[in-house]
């Protein structure tokens, strides 16, 4: 079959290939046909080894398809159900999970160490466990999840990480109050997200914050009160809030320096909520005064901060209300072949969700 692999880290592009095979079927596995798939930055981190994953490797964990097989013992799913992949899939059973924190399940990570394709070169891992730039995969069953007839394949795909991502960190872990002040940092498809998330909460005021300008236009289409450029926060930091600072920032670049940018923002007793991916030898630097004189919560936010399948229908009965705006996210389409163009428009800031169709 066809997939698009990542032969070393640090490359950046990929090369489709027609070799491909999916692996690992059996008990407790299903097979799953990838209709629709999104590009993430956290898929070029990990090409680029800002995130840990062992190469050769077919990136994408933001994907939807069709059940092709079931494995023995797997309940609840049938051959041709839809369904979209959470990368992330929770045990039920760990210490995590039993105290209702899901999205802390390191069940999913496990898989992460396992080639789940292979060629005739040799084992291909799929990155997150998943690897949706590809025709096919086999996961765990807890990473299908059914979706209605109703939600197309590159929506259901966006839900499974981006927009639950992004909501989640503004509703679940943030919990932004209406009437509030708000700051994104970072307005890809998770940034755009989370202002549409911070919208839904009634934030009074949401200040955009990108350096590219195709970026902040859709912001504020999005939700946002006003966009400016990084060199322009502190004039609205002064204007929308006297220069004390906004009751919420939202981080999500994943860069110790923008972390840095969003602290000096947040006012004291203010909330920075951490939602980009870093790297592990990028190191924020607080000094102990500030970390206890300012008493800004720091609060950082994985997946959403909040159990993924209640996310995911929260999104779908949102969306189906026309509460939020999913559809505009995609903003480019490509097939397989086309997905190293996709790369350079992610890197360059041209797209806010490419979804690439397979």
């Amino acid at each position: 079959m066809r997939a698009a692999v990542l032969h070393e880290i640090g490359q950046d592009k990929l090369e489709v290939v027609d070799d491909a095979e999916a692996v690992g079927f059996g008990p407790g596995k299903v097979r799953i046909r990838v209709r629709a798939t999104g590009l993430c930055h956290s898929d070029v981190s990990a090409m680029s080894g800002v995130l840990p994953q062992p190469a050769p490797f077919i990136p994408g964990h933001e994907g939807a398809g069709e059940i092709l097989d079931v494995g023995d013992g797997v309940t609840g799913l049938t051959q041709g159900q839809r369904v979209l992949l959470c990368w992330l899939p929770a045990c039920g059973s760990c210490p995590a999970c039993k105290r209702g924190q899901t999205q802390l399940c390191l069940a999913g990570f496990m898989n992460a160490g396992t080639p789940n394709f292979k060629r005739p070169g040799g084992d291909v891992f799929g990155f997150a466990g998943t690897g949706t730039f590809t025709e096919e995969v086999v996961v765990d069953a807890g990473c299908a999840v059914p979706i209605p007839d109703d939600v197309p394949f590159d929506i259901a795909a966006l839900i499974g990480c981006g927009v639950t991502t992004g909501l989640g960190a503004a509703i679940n872990t943030a919990k932004v109050e209406a009437g509030s002040s708000v700051a994104v940092i970072g307005c890809g498809g998770v940034g755009i997200s989370a202002i549409q998330g911070a919208r839904l909460q009634g934030a009074a005021q949401i200040v955009a914050v990108d350096p590219v300008e195709s970026r902040r236009e859709a912001a504020l289409r999005f939700g946002a009160t006003e966009a400016v450029a990084p060199d322009a926060l502190a004039d609205a930091k002064q204007r929308i809030t006297a220069g004390e600072g906004f009751d919420y920032v939202f981080e999500v670049v994943g860069k110790s320096a923008t972390a840095r940018t969003a602290y000096e923002n947040t006012r004291r007793g203010g909330t920075l909520c951490v939602v980009g991916a870093g790297a592990m030898d990028d190191n924020l630097q607080l000094n102990m005064f500030e970390l206890f004189f300012d008493e800004k919560r720091i609060l950082p936010s994985m997946y959403g901060g909040g159990d993924v399948l209640r996310s995911y229908e929260r999104a779908i009965a949102l969306w189906r209300a026309g509460r939020i705006d999913l559809e505009s996210l995609i903003t480019h389409r490509v097939p397989l072949a086309g997905i190293n163009e996709a790369l350079e428009q992610m890197r360059t800031g041209a797209a806010l969700r490419t979804c690439v169709e397979i």
